[in-house]
């Protein structure tokens, strides 16, 4: 079984997460379960209900990150000396040859990727599309919405 990816940004951000979760959250709700308890009958007690779903939700979050830092490889992209090739970890500065329009995406683990903060999980069909080329080619992918058309502009790890 191969350990999955993460870069050690993604890390840092999950190991603060999970961290958050137990010393922040995890005491936040179990205070609220107590104090919804003191209130009274529990069937009818939709405070305490909301609190206990909360805990699930949050003790669920807990283990589902414990499993994966203690199981992903960290990589440190700052180390990485693959050039202006893309390989995991490398921001990549694309235009799209059919607008034009310029958007720079990070290579990352399926662990970390979060396509608002234009991190993008290796197994993507994008970055699937990425892996392998270097600046200056130009590549095509299947989005959902049709086909992409897009140039490499620069390649970098930071």
């Amino acid at each position: 079984m191969s350990r999955p990816p993460v870069t050690k940004a993604g890390y840092e951000r999950l190991r603060g997460e999970l961290d958050r979760l137990k010393s922040e959250d995890r005491p936040r709700i179990i205070a609220a379960i107590a104090e919804a308890r003191a209130h009274g009958d529990l069937k009818e007690n939709a405070e305490y209900h909301a609190a206990r779903e909360q805990q699930s939700f949050i003790e669920g979050r807990i283990g589902e990150l414990e499993g994966a830092l203690s199981n992903a490889e960290v990589i440190d992209v700052t180390k990485l000396s693959a050039g202006q090739r893309v390989v995991f970890g490398a921001t990549v500065d694309l235009e799209d040859e059919d607008s034009g329009d310029a958007v720079t995406y990070q290579i990352v683990g399926d662990l970390e990727a979060d396509i608002k903060k234009r991190l993008i999980a290796v197994s993507s069909p994008i970055a699937r599309a990425l892996i392998g080329k270097s600046a200056g080619e130009s590549f095509e992918f299947t989005a959902p919405n049709g086909a992409k058309h897009y140039e490499i502009i620069g390649v970098r790890y930071v």
